[in-house]
């Protein structure tokens, strides 16, 4: 079995049985409680009331989330196809530790984004801490500290750019989005820069289109849809043709 075999094979055995844990990754999530609602006119007052104000639906409860009937199973089938595309992509090279083992929670937080056009911090907190480790650590193993200083230049264009784009916008970006622009940077950065510019310019793409076709037949609402999942499709798509994409712009 060649490298790249190998890199397929354990990629959909790692993250398939993995993802099969995302309702209780998802179940670990802390609720999210309301803030303090304004407090109703005193009797008696001469001021005018504000005209009432239709509060925005509250997020699906995580917990409920978690019992979706079948979504372990459905998890795992998304998790061993992700896996095993991710290993064919960055083949059996030190990247596979940065990609496949985080697929379960990539999938839960596309999970999550998707039934609440919310990406929670609990999960991808976690993330940065292992990435970083794992990126010194290659640094130290394989030597390769070129990859490692792209994998910092990664975290910081892509999240800068996501959060320029929050700043500017609010409406149109959750800090979420933001958040998980810096851990989608650090990983594609540490696999080079065409995966890192496409894979980036691919999540925005794949949110416009692909956000603006599920809007006009009504799967999700033309301004909330959520991004998170396009993100990491795009991520995915910058492993995949990133590099030969990017040396036929620049000419290579």
């Amino acid at each position: 079995m060649d490298s790249t075999a190998l890199a397929v094979l354990l990629g959909a055995v790692v993250a398939g049985p993995g993802s099969v844990l995302v309702p209780q990754i998802i179940g670990l999530v802390p609720e999210i409680v309301p803030g303090p609602q304004p407090e109703p006119s005193e009797p008696g007052s001469t001021e005018p009331e504000a005209e009432p104000k239709t509060p925005e639906d509250p997020p699906e409860p995580f917990a409920d989330i978690a019992v979706l009937p079948g979504l372990g199973l459905r998890s795992a089938l998304a998790g061993a196809v992700v896996g095993a595309v991710v290993g064919y992509a960055v083949g059996w090279h030190w990247a596979w530790a940065l990609w496949v083992p985080m697929v379960p929670v990539y999938v839960a937080l596309a999970v999550v984004d998707w039934r609440t056009r919310l990406l929670p911090t609990y999960l991808i907190r976690p993330l940065y801490v292992v990435l970083v480790v794992l990126v010194a650590g290659g640094a130290v193993g394989t030597g390769d500290h070129h990859a490692a200083v792209r994998a910092a230049l990664g975290w910081l264009v892509a999240g800068l750019l996501y959060g320029v784009l929050w700043f500017i916008y609010p409406r149109g970006l959750g800090f979420g989005d933001v958040r998980l622009s810096g851990v989608l940077g650090i990983a594609l950065g540490w696999v080079g820069w065409g995966p890192l510019m496409i894979g980036v310019y691919a999540g925005f793409l794949l949110g416009g289109v692909g956000g603006g076709l599920l809007s006009a037949v009504r799967v999700v609402e033309r301004k909330g849809f959520p991004f998170g999942p396009f993100m990491l499709v795009g991520a995915v798509v910058g492993l995949l043709w990133g590099a030969g994409l990017w040396s036929g712009l620049l000419g290579h």
